[in-house]
């Protein structure tokens, strides 16, 4: 454990803070949480997401104070196992699934977490988006296995919720260097319409108009339709579309909508919702890159931590979200990315400028790891 604590302000990146202290066993202070507003603090998702880090850990302290504007986290070791969490209904399970995704692989036990909430939410990736690109991204990594696997068991569409997901995921010693730097081009297009506690017909007026857009490019779509009913629906009615692209180099570029009009947001009619989304997806895809705007973090922090060995990843351009994670990989591992802008060919109308990232890992090896 390095004795070094690390001092942050503000409530900007809290995941991203609280991850990496547990990965790195540094600990972490974050003052002044929102000590300018009407309602000072931790709010209640963070609060959600401090007692699922503590499920998934063994020996962590953490304290807050009275106003809830000052957090000091030192992590405990990663011990995994079996755990239960109702999430918190203002985000969705997709906020705290992120998390889980970069902490799974290096626990003690594999992980099999019951999560419960919102699985569709307009701000959060759905449960859909993460099954259908952060896995494969993962599997790159060498982290794969029967047991590495995304369920839903039960979708809750914003504000009520009432979904239920499983996630499991095999614990790995090290992670494999990769060398990402062909996307490939677009060979499928695949999606799922949701529809919950309203008209199924929804789901397919939504295939329609995504459909309308992406024929237009590429003639291997399939989009189906997921409409649950009863116990299985939850709380609130609501549409979404989240689609995936495949390229021939095994990369995926996705995009997603979601409506739910008991929460936020305008309503939206499913014809426009199905274009917009489309829509989406083709500006992911002239971003292009290896991996999609809401997987860069989790690709570099894989990266981060692999052997000491070169890793190269293409990705389009950095979201605000992934250059502040690269500031924090810097403080908690000391890795920094060389970074190269590559500027696309003017005979081939291949998308914007892309970012060629390359380290070397940090030679992360999982102690909390049984020996077998």
């Amino acid at each position: 454990m390095a004795s070094q604590g690390l001092s942050y302000e503000g409530c900007n990146f809290f995941r991203q803070r609280l991850v990496l202290s547990t990965l790195s066993g540094k600990r972490v202070k974050i003052q002044n949480i929102r000590s300018k507003d009407d309602n000072p603090g931790v709010r209640d998702f963070e609060a959600s997401f401090i007692r699922l880090l503590d499920k998934v850990t063994n020996g962590a302290r953490i304290e807050i104070n009275q106003t809830g504007t000052v957090l000091f986290y030192q992590p405990g070791l990663l011990s995994g196992g079996s755990v239960e969490h109702d999430c918190c209904l203002k985000r969705s399970i997709g906020y705290y699934l992120e998390a889980l995704l970069m902490l799974a692989p290096f626990m003690k036990n594999p992980l099999r977490a019951t999560l419960r909430g919102v699985t569709n939410h307009p701000t959060d990736p759905t449960v859909d988006l993460l099954k259908c690109t952060s896995i494969p991204l993962m599997k790159k990594f060498g982290i794969d296995g029967e047991s590495f696997d995304l369920k839903v068991v039960k979708r809750g569409i914003a504000p009520g919720g009432g979904g239920e997901v499983v996630f499991t995921c095999p614990v790995r010693k090290t992670i494999r260097p990769v060398h990402l730097t062909d996307p490939g081009k677009i060979k499928r297009i695949r999606g799922v319409a949701v529809s919950v506690r309203v008209s199924p017909q929804m789901g397919n007026r939504i295939v329609e108009s995504a459909r309308g857009v992406l024929n237009q490019f590429i003639p291997d779509i399939y989009i189906h339709t997921d409409h649950m009913k009863g116990a299985n629906s939850g709380k609130s009615p609501g549409f979404g579309l989240t689609l995936v692209a495949e390229t021939l180099e095994g990369c995926f570029l996705s995009a997603e909508l979601s409506s739910t009009p008991q929460g936020q947001g305008d309503p939206m009619l499913p014809e426009d919702l199905g274009r917009n989304c489309a829509k989406m997806l083709l500006g992911e895809v002239h971003r292009g890159g290896c991996a999609d705007s809401s997987n860069q973090s989790l690709a570099l922090l894989l990266m981060t931590l692999g052997q000491q060995d070169v890793s190269k990843l293409l990705l389009g351009p950095l979201s605000p979200y992934t250059v502040e994670f690269l500031r924090h990989i810097r403080d908690f591992f000391q890795v920094m990315f060389k970074m190269e802008v590559i500027k696309p060919l003017e005979d081939e109308r291949k998308g914007g400028d892309k970012v060629l990232m390359t380290c070397v890992g940090a030679g992360f090896s999982n102690v909390n790891k049984t020996l077998k």
